[in-house]
């Protein structure tokens, strides 16, 4: 599946990137509008994003292009706002044009890559969805991590932000020591308590900053079936927990 980007700076490629990848897109890249609308029929994307912010009034032109061959369903398409410049009637002419989702670029708060997920998840045929949907973690979850820092010997806690069977995002306690540990660098004694469960994975840093990315690499036998299984019911338990 061909996932095209229309976008004016490479900001939000990264995260788009790591984000959506695992849904089985392939990414191409445009900086120019009329460039992709120029090869809409060679690219014949699966899912098309375009950034209103880089595009104020060219993204309309785009939408309007795709949408006279393409539906929602065959192509779901997705704008980037930026809320300060994007107004609600602006929102509304967007869904009128036949855009099916529209989420502020500020994509590094986890609520809005969240929504761009679900927006294009929900248009993938069942057997294409994701099996590590990302979920937003709320402390009535129960989920904790620690890892140990093996160049420094010492513990970092902190809180899980958001929780997929493939990693999860982490942010440290301010206390707690991060130095010393590279990119991409294993972290083999770690602990994930999901629910009544802890977990022992095995985990390699693929983001550090303020909020660390990390991906599973392993875990012992079984572990990582209790975990997929604690995910697949996660939707329940937000609905329990709204009502």
């Amino acid at each position: 599946m061909k996932l095209l980007l229309v976008l004016g700076s490479n900001d939000n490629f990264d995260i788009i990137s790591r984000s959506l990848k695992p849904l089985g897109f392939e990414l191409i890249c445009y900086h120019q509008v009329l460039k992709a609308i120029n090869n809409i029929d060679e690219i014949n994307p699966s899912a098309i994003i375009v950034s209103a912010r880089d595009f104020p009034r060219h993204w309309k032109i785009l939408v309007q292009f795709v949408r006279s061959e393409r539906s929602v369903e065959v192509c779901p398409i997705v704008v980037l706002k930026s809320g300060k410049t994007f107004s609600t009637e602006e929102t509304s002419k967007a869904y009128y044009l036949g855009v099916n989702g529209v989420v502020n670029d500020e994509l590094d708060k986890p609520e809005e890559l969240d929504r761009l997920q679900k927006i294009l998840s929900s248009y993938m045929p069942v057997h294409e969805k994701r099996k590590d949907h990302r979920f937003i973690v709320e402390p009535w979850n129960h989920i904790g991590f620690l890892m140990v820092n093996a160049a420094g010997k010492s513990i970092i806690t902190g809180e899980v932000k958001t929780l997929s069977s493939g990693g999860l995002s982490f942010r440290p306690d301010a206390s707690m020591p991060q130095e010393g540990i590279p990119p991409h660098s294993e972290i083999r004694q770690c602990s994930l308590r999901i629910g009544d469960a802890i977990l022992s994975p095995a985990c390699s840093l693929i983001r550090s900053g303020k909020t660390l990315s990390l991906k599973f690499i392993s875990f012992p036998k079984d572990q990582q079936r209790i975990l997929d299984q604690y995910l697949e019911e996660f939707p329940l338990l937000e609905a329990k927990k709204a009502n």
